[in-house]
């Protein structure tokens, strides 16, 4: 029987992202980002299905008003992790302290923005992780709009779709693409098992430079 989604985002949960990132280097993928900083408390170390939000100047999405985020939070869950591109230039919130909380309340893995986010201090204290490139003062009204909600976004250098699979942590923010998340997560967990052998030989009280030569240097081939 296949793995659910469920099943493929407790397996990323147990990985790290330089594990996976050196998976992708492997397999010759994309999909890391640096400089999206944990401005949030909480877990370090988030994983979870991308619900994708894009937020811009201009005319927001038909319907009636609504404040951007808040169709994410609500078709979220403890799977899910909200990304958003706000790349508009504009200083303004992409993000703030009733979106985590409301996003808290659901259960959702965390948010990682290419934009800047505000209200990190009560974020802090509840305890949601946040990742982002920036943070401000600035509030959204009058500045920026959401366009849309579940379409592409750009983060860094990546096109992120709607339902691929995200991991953050303290060292970068990696996106993974759903047709390639099983064979990212196998050539992932054989480097982690590699790694977590070398660090037993290493206390076992071999060699660092014996540890750590050929089969380090070689072990992504």
């Amino acid at each position: 029987m296949s793995a659910t989604p469920s099943d493929l985002v407790m397996r990323l949960r147990k990985l790290d992202c330089c594990a996976v990132s050196d998976a992708l280097d492997q397999l010759k993928l994309g999909g890391v980002v640096t400089g999206l900083l944990q401005q949030g408390s909480g877990a370090g170390h988030i994983a979870g299905r991308a619900i994708t939000v894009k937020l811009g100047v201009g005319v927001p999405h038909e319907g009636p008003p609504k404040h951007l985020g808040a169709t994410a939070i609500e078709i979220g869950g403890p799977d899910d992790v909200i990304v958003i591109e706000q790349r508009s230039g504009v200083e303004a919130g992409s993000w703030g302290g009733l979106l985590s909380l409301g996003a808290k309340v659901k259960g959702i893995a965390g948010v990682v923005a290419h934009g800047p986010v505000r209200d990190i201090d009560q974020a802090i204290e509840m305890g949601f992780p946040i990742f982002a490139s920036a943070t401000t003062s600035r509030t959204a009204r009058g500045r920026i709009v959401e366009i849309a909600t579940n379409v592409p976004v750009s983060i860094g250098d990546v096109t992120v779709s709607p339902a691929d699979y995200v991991l953050a942590d303290r060292s970068a923010v990696i996106f993974i693409g759903a047709s390639d998340i099983e064979r990212v997560l196998a050539a992932a967990e054989r480097i982690a098992a590699k790694e977590e052998a070398m660090a037993k030989a290493i206390l076992a009280g071999q060699p660092i430079g014996t540890v750590m030569g050929a089969s380090y240097e070689h072990m992504l081939k």
